[in-house]
């Protein structure tokens, strides 16, 4: 007769910890925990490559503006490659928090960072205090942010004269609006993820 033996049960509601990892740069292959959060989603590490490819000569010494932080992803990278300063924008106080932390864990100087915990739109929605060489926009999908995102940057004077813009959008997302100084750069599909850099180019008066 077998000797009976109870299996080991599987706690169908323990939550696994979720990681982001730095890609390249100072903090290269560096993992940070990052929160559970209803429709937080990290940009891919294949996106991630693919966008900082592109950026590469003008990343080291660029001003940057990560709004809709999230899990600060691409400021993180940014600021791994040598960007000298990035703004996070986050709605969320669990996200944002978290996001301190890891700025803390990097070790990452009060002068290279800030974070501010409000919404987005509302944030750029004010006369601009600084203007940006590089702006990332990845929103939260299905909410048209990005249009009224792109017509704040350009009319509140956030952005340099040769910025370089980055969306990540929604594949189902039929139109962007994007301002006429606006020329696309560099576009690319991953999954249900469509990807864009767009640089500025003001015309001479």
């Amino acid at each position: 007769m077998k000797s009976s033996r109870s299996k080991p049960r599987h706690n169908r509601n323990k939550k696994t910890t979720s990681y982001l990892r730095i890609i390249g740069g100072q903090w290269r292959s560096r993992k940070l925990a990052i929160p559970d959060l209803p429709g937080l989603r990290p940009t891919t590490d294949r996106v991630r490559e693919t966008l900082f490819n592109w950026l590469m000569p003008i990343i080291p010494g660029a001003s940057c503006l990560d709004a809709f932080s999230g899990t600060g992803a691409l400021g993180l990278e940014a600021l791994s490659r040598g960007a000298k300063f990035v703004q996070f924008i986050e709605a969320s106080p669990v996200a944002e928090r978290q996001l301190s932390q890891h700025l803390s864990q990097l070790q990452v100087p009060g002068d290279d960072a800030s974070i501010t915990n409000t919404d987005a739109v509302q944030w750029l929605n004010q006369p601009s205090t600084q203007q940006f060489d590089i702006v990332f926009l990845d929103p939260p999908f299905h909410q048209d942010l990005l249009n009224q995102t792109f017509q704040l940057l350009e009319t509140l004077n956030w952005l340099a004269p040769d910025a370089y813009i980055y969306v990540e959008a929604e594949q189902d997302l039929t139109t962007l609006q994007v301002p006429a100084s606006w020329q696309l750069h560099r576009q690319k599909q991953a999954g249900q993820v469509c990807f864009y850099l767009f640089k500025r180019q003001l015309t001479e008066s």
